[in-house]
């Protein structure tokens, strides 16, 4: 294997696959990537065994082959090179020559790869990429991190006829939902659901800033993303996801229009004098004014005020400030609309001015 490669193009493809290659496994091919060299392509794949990329890379090729290459100290070589970048194999040394540097890295036999997972029989939906990364962005944050039902550390992807297209994302005490409808999806027979990692998404969204349109290909087991050559694939999470639509409530008698961006800079305020572990804040809603508090006996309190529009009986309850704060964010027009009912019931916010689609979010109350 011999070519020679720009730096600029190098170190962009593996900047975007190092949270993909695996730091600590035990199994040390994991800790590579495969640089693939054929007569008429390169290609450069990683791999944790959920998730796994296949980037093209531009090269002027001098000899065919294929190395397995240490990641994370090939990247941080390449960072520090001034100038284009040769590299060669020599048996299981990667010689890597750029200007008057050099280096020599020990690589693995390529055959101990992981072999690309095949998809099989797929259903195709083609998504512009401003939706599909407004639709993981409205939601992956309200999915869980390490929770022991692994189906909430990943968002379900639901597509229901004629054209429904639905990304929820929860983790027990707040959930997401996305909701939109999609013309190209229209042909698709009955419904489909696909749970996929917060992890595998997360690296995905880094993939989508330099395309337009991205092909999902639906398999049983897998699902791949085809972006300008790029193929990204990833395992499909195995379980049964809550039933979201039970959860969210459509009939909370207490109605609050509140200014999206006040609400959010009050609460970071208040919540500084929060207990840390559960941000706790205490709302009191009245007639045009929401009282929003917080205390730790060991350092002190707060208290702050706000003019909202509130149609409802007196109204006490409390928080997660950054459970609040987090759905708010996400809100796309200036103001917010939440609703409530008891104290103990979960709070309903969404958009208080129609948009393209719908987000919603449902958020658990703390007790004082």
């Amino acid at each position: 294997m011999h070519l020679k490669l720009k730096k600029q193009k190098i170190q962009e493809s593996l900047s975007k696959i190092q949270n993909i290659v695996e730091k600590k496994s035990i199994m040390p091919v994991l800790n590579h990537f495969l640089m693939d060299v054929t007569e008429n392509a390169v290609f450069i794949l990683a791999t944790d065994l959920e998730t796994a990329v296949k980037q093209p890379l531009e090269a002027e090729v001098l000899e065919i082959g294929k190395a397995c290459i240490p990641a994370r100290k090939f990247y941080e070589i390449v960072k520090e090179l001034d100038e284009d970048i040769e590299i060669m194999l020599l048996e299981q040394w990667i010689k890597i020559q750029s200007g008057r540097s050099n280096f020599r890295l020990a690589s693995l036999d390529p055959s101990e790869f992981p072999v690309w997972p095949q998809i099989g029989d797929a259903t195709q939906i083609n998504l512009s990429r401003d939706f599909l990364l407004t639709a993981i962005e409205k939601t992956i944050y309200a999915s869980g991190e390490a929770d022991a039902r692994y189906v909430l550390n990943g968002l379900l992807f639901q597509i229901k006829e004629p054209a429904e297209f639905n990304v929820v994302g929860t983790d027990g005490h707040r959930l997401a939902h996305f909701k939109a409808t999609v013309e190209d999806i229209s042909s698709i027979e009955g419904e489909k659901k696909v749970i996929l990692s917060k992890k595998s998404l997360n690296e995905l969204r880094k993939f989508l800033s330099d395309t337009e349109t991205v092909s999902i290909h639906i398999g049983k087991t897998h699902v791949m993303c085809e972006i300008d050559g790029i193929n990204f694939l990833t395992r499909m999470i195995e379980g049964n996801y809550p039933d979201y639509e039970t959860v969210i409530p459509r009939h909370n008698d207490k109605i609050a229009i509140v200014d999206k961006n006040s609400l959010i800079a009050s609460l970071k305020r208040v919540s500084v004098l929060s207990r840390e572990r559960q941000n706790a804040v205490k709302t009191e809603w009245d007639k045009d004014l929401l009282i929003i508090s917080s205390s730790d006996p060991e350092i002190g309190e707060a208290r702050d005020e706000l003019t909202v529009d509130y149609q409802g009986e007196p109204f006490i309850i409390g928080f997660n400030a950054r459970y609040l704060i987090e759905a708010l964010e996400r809100i796309t027009s200036d103001k917010a609309k939440i609703t409530m009912s008891e104290p103990d019931k979960a709070v309903y916010i969404t958009d208080g001015e129609t948009a393209s689609f719908v987000y919603e979010c449902v958020v658990m109350p703390l007790r004082l």
